[in-house]
């Protein structure tokens, strides 16, 4: 882990921004003070609904199984699970126990899982049965404790709850989230119980308190989507409402039928619900907030969600640095339209000479588990190198303009390019391939596949690209979802490819799919 600054350890515990208190303390006192609160779980597969009281006892049962197994602070408890009642026990029996808990994305696909195994060494996995399909079963012979929900999941509840918490140091690390980012394997982001205790406190301070009962779609693999599921609305005092799979038309339904609003993420979960066929002005009452980030926001977007009265407002983080800038919905409406805010409490931030955002604050993380990616991140001063560009306006508001990083934001979701290449490569008759991202209405960017075939070679089909990916075992959603053919790369005079030629050349030669171009795989 980095080393921070002593100035910045004594400043962020003088401001009460860091305090003695670890997620197991927060969690305990603030179920304690809310038990009936309801919490529901909207899922066609494993839908259940009850208290948060109830959920919490499960929870402590869990706890007292894996405490009987040897589990304890500082121990490592991995799960892969959707939006389910049982992710949320994982997680706060892990916190109870002091434990290190690692969410990851439930679509990962066997590539993915085990290097995240080989990174974090957990004591525990907890995944669910429909894992078997890709071959992650096969990872896990060195993990001590497992079970899959819907099977032996319920074998380690204990009939009786473990009380309270077991005592932990808050500056330890109490949760790893693994992003894929610049390079082709996910990236182990560590947080610390007063870092992660920090952004829940902050995020849910940027919240409106009218916001009503909330959606969260956001898979809690995500770290945005744990924090919205499992912790804000506890320290709120709010029902917890989860989905496990974005179904506009079933998000429609809920929000006349329950009651119940979206209050935004990446730009998609809006416009979806815009555009679908269901929509109708009643749902407009249960839009009135976008608070929209994770991936690029347009200013069409975000226009055309104010014209129809909806309060709209932007924020700037990422998985390593949670909430760097942020618009209230109170700020001015070209601020909260067309910036991604101003720093938030707490965060500093300075611009490099080349653009680059360097930022630091009390919920940046600790590093990452790979030691020379914390190196390269991090300087001696306890800057973060965000890798994204940025401007700053004459009022401190920040808008992001480029990346350095060569990444693909799919819905959200962090794609790299590098892996996807890599991949592209070890298919037969590609001589070389770049993967780059392309604009698309509803998701943000897509990937395109550009190839140059071996000579003598035939151009592969869409449906023998899809097979190999399936093979090399990552996820669906980072197949590449268009495919095109070139004689040559644009290149430098030392023959390096120019991406962004290639970006632009997709986008003003090809405005439009083709018969080259292939469908969406979802």
């Amino acid at each position: 882990m980095r080393t921070i600054p002593d100035g910045l350890v004594r400043r962020y515990h003088e401001q009460g921004w860091w305090t003695s208190e670890t997620i197991g303390d927060l969690l305990t006192r603030e179920l304690a003070a809310a038990p009936d609160t309801e919490f529901h779980i909207h899922s066609a597969i494993r839908p259940w609904s009850g208290t948060c009281r109830e959920a919490e006892t499960i929870a402590r049962r869990l706890a007292a199984g894996l405490r009987k197994r040897g589990v304890g602070p500082g121990d490592v408890v991995a799960f892969q699970l959707p939006n389910w009642m049982e992710a949320a026990a994982v997680f706060w029996a892990s916190a109870f126990l002091g434990a290190t808990v690692v969410p990851i994305v439930h679509f990962y696909g066997r590539k993915e899982v085990g290097y995240i195994l080989g990174a974090v060494e957990p004591r525990v996995f907890i995944g669910t049965e429909l894992l078997g399909d890709n071959g992650i079963d096969a990872l896990l012979d060195a993990v001590p404790v497992i079970a899959m929900v819907g099977e032996d999941f319920e074998e380690l509840l204990e009939p009786e709850p473990m009380p309270g918490t077991l005592p932990t140091d808050p500056a330890h690390p109490a949760l790893i989230a693994f992003t894929s980012g610049t390079t082709s394997d996910p990236k182990g982001v560590v947080h610390s119980h007063q870092t992660l205790g920090h952004e829940t406190r902050q995020l849910a301070g940027m919240y409106p308190r009218d916001r009503g009962h909330q959606l969260t779609a956001a898979p809690v693999g995500h770290f945005i989507g744990m924090v919205n599921a499992f912790l804000i609305p506890v320290l709120d005092r709010l029902p917890i409402n989860l989905t496990d799979v974005w179904d506009p038309a079933r998000v429609l339904a809920l929000m006349t039928g329950r009651g119940l609003t979206v209050g935004g993420g990446v730009s998609y979960y809006m416009t979806s619900l815009l555009d679908h066929p269901d929509y109708t002005s009643d749902h407009l009452p249960y839009l009135r907030y976008a608070g929209l980030g994770g991936a690029a926001v347009p200013a069409a977007v975000t226009t055309r969600l104010a014209r129809l009265g909806i309060t709209v407002y932007r924020s700037y983080g990422s998985t390593e640095h949670p909430s760097i800038t942020g618009s209230h919905p109170t700020a001015p409406e070209d601020k909260r339209l067309f910036t991604d805010g101003a720093p938030l409490p707490g965060v500093e931030i300075r611009l490099a000479d080349d653009g680059e955002i360097l930022s630091r604050g009390p919920d940046l993380c600790l590093g990452y588990t790979d030691p020379d990616l914390t190196a390269r991140a991090f300087d001696d001063e306890g800057w973060y190198h965000t890798g994204d560009i940025g401007v700053l306006d004459s009022d401190g508001y920040l808008t992001i303009t480029d990346r350095k990083a060569d990444l693909i934001i799919r819905g959200g979701e962090n794609i790299s390019a590098l892996e996807v290449e890599e991949i592209l490569l070890r298919l037969p008759g590609v001589a070389e391939a770049v993967a780059v991202a392309v604009p698309d209405e509803r998701l943000g960017e897509r990937t395109a596949a550009v190839v140059r075939i071996q000579s003598g070679t035939p151009a592969p089909e869409m449906s023998t690209l899809r097979a190999h990916f399936a093979e090399a075992g990552v996820a669906k959603q980072k197949w590449p979802e268009q495919l095109h053919v070139v004689d040559d790369f644009p290149r430098t005079a030392s023959g390096k490819v120019q991406k962004f030629a290639v970006r632009r050349s997709l986008v003003t030669d090809h405005p439009h799919p083709h018969e080259s171009i292939a469908a969406s795989p979802e």
